[in-house]
């Protein structure tokens, strides 16, 4: 117990003192995450649109598909990435493999389903009636759908929060495709997993310190927007 807490006090000073390793590896993998969650609401926000205005055969059966892959495992969603980027792969002359680049593809392919889910769902959860009320005023269909996606704007935030928390907690995907290379690669969750194995249990315990207090901010700040929804 007294090894606990002297590494958990040595691990916050490393913290406090903004040891240089630790802070790279905290932007790095702040930045891969946040890339990865901007790239994927460009697509996930008109998609998860287009899914819920419009009325066509089999939309039941997709949002049930888009669902399932919640939780599609990361390794699988690594494995196939990188036999896309491998340089056997369709991409392999892009030489994306072992770079951040390939993380954030990783990621993006992941929190792609949940993201759509759950703007869907918040479309879904706002009152029909105010389309109508836009349309009856003059609005045109776009300026209608836009004044929904506005009354849902806090829970889509939320969304996009929550995916950020996923990319950024996730380590399959970033270990298989970014090779944890230190210096380069190596984000919050692959070093931590390399540090504890080599026995380094103080640099994994400041980075786990700071991987759990991003995970309570992002935490907060969804619990905070879907009250306001």
């Amino acid at each position: 117990m007294q090894e606990l807490w002297e590494g958990l006090v040595q691990a916050v000073q490393l913290i406090v003192r903004l040891d240089p390793e630790v802070v790279e590896i905290s932007l790095r993998s702040l930045y891969v995450s946040a890339a990865a969650i901007l790239i994927a609401a460009l697509f996930c926000v008109p998609a998860g649109g287009m899914i819920h205005f419009h009325e066509f055969r089999g939309k039941k059966v997709l949002i049930n598909v888009i669902q399932t892959f919640y939780s599609i495992p990361t390794v699988v969603v690594g494995l196939f990435v990188f036999l896309f980027i491998s340089r056997a792969g369709p991409l392999g002359g892009l030489e994306l493999l072992f770079t951040p680049g390939a993380i954030i593809i990783g990621q993006v392919i992941l929190i792609l389903p949940i993201l759509t889910g759950m703007i869907i769902s918040a479309l879904n959860g706002v009152d029909k009636s105010i389309k109508d009320t836009a349309l009856s005023m003059g609005a045109s269909g776009s300026q209608a759908i836009w004044t929904i996606i506005g009354e849902a704007r806090f829970a889509v935030v939320g969304a996009l929060i929550l995916g950020f928390g996923r990319a950024i907690s996730e380590v399959g995907a970033a270990m298989m495709l970014g090779g944890n290379i230190r210096g380069y690669t190596r984000v919050l969750t692959t070093a931590i997993s390399l540090e504890t194995q080599r026995g380094d249990l103080v640099l994994s315990l400041a980075l786990g310190i700071i991987l759990i207090s991003i995970a309570m901010v992002v935490s907060v700040i969804v619990n905070v927007l879907l009250q306001r929804y």
